[in-house]
């Protein structure tokens, strides 16, 4: 089997941060991808769990070197995600869990041309803005910038190769689940498969060959 990066986008308060902890939780053939970050910590936010939260400074340091497979300015702040972080899980045999905005998954899907991209839908715009104004975090200036990005993110839904709608998490973990399985049979991501596929072809043309000498 070959490991691939498993992306996933929604419009922000779509869940699917919530989706992505859940997918690990159940599944050992999955790893996470730690972004970069340079918003404030959320309450129960942790640096190096959540995302590693650097200065403006250290983030623009970082990128100049190179580092990010993908960065991008999202509502005034700046989020990347580390090369060698998902190296490192690939590299471990596990596919990479990274749940980051439309900017994004289009710079990763460019440099790991293996992505499977998974865009998850709220069941209607009123819970996606119930959820929004639920985190109680957001100021008006904030929610502004957020619904005008969710706008233009649902736009972008045609470079997915997946939706999943979030009308109940269980059902939409257990579906894009099922996509990873899907993914893991495809012909290009079975390791050693024309070499399986020439064993069996020769022990069917010894056969018929044995046959035709008997016949």
């Amino acid at each position: 089997m070959s490991s691939f990066p498993l992306i996933l986008s929604s419009p922000s308060g779509a869940g699917k941060t919530t989706i992505a902890r859940e997918l690990l939780r159940r599944r050992t053939d999955l790893g996470y991808s730690v972004s970069c970050t340079t918003r404030r910590p959320r309450p129960a936010e942790s640096d190096g769990t959540d995302y590693f939260f650097l200065t403006r400074e250290a983030f623009l340091a970082a990128r100049e070197r190179n580092e990010f497979a993908e960065s991008a300015d999202v509502h005034g702040d700046l989020y990347g995600t580390l090369r060698r972080e998902v190296d490192r899980i690939l590299a471990g045999g596990q596919h990479v869990v990274m749940d980051i905005d439309v900017q994004g998954a289009r710079q990763l899907a460019g440099v790991y041309q293996e992505s499977v991209l998974v865009f998850i839908l709220p069941p209607d715009s009123r819970v996606l803005l119930e959820r929004l104004k639920a985190r109680g975090t957001e100021s008006t200036g904030s929610l502004d910038r957020r619904l005008k990005s969710a706008i233009a993110e649902l736009e972008a839904i045609r470079m997915y190769h997946y939706v999943v709608v979030n009308d109940a998490l269980d059902r939409a973990v257990g579906a894009i689940s099922e996509i990873v399985d899907v993914e893991d049979m495809r012909t290009s991501r079975i390791a050693r498969l024309g070499e399986r596929i020439g064993e069996l072809v020769a022990g069917l043309e010894g056969e018929l060959k044995n046959i035709q000498r008997s016949s």
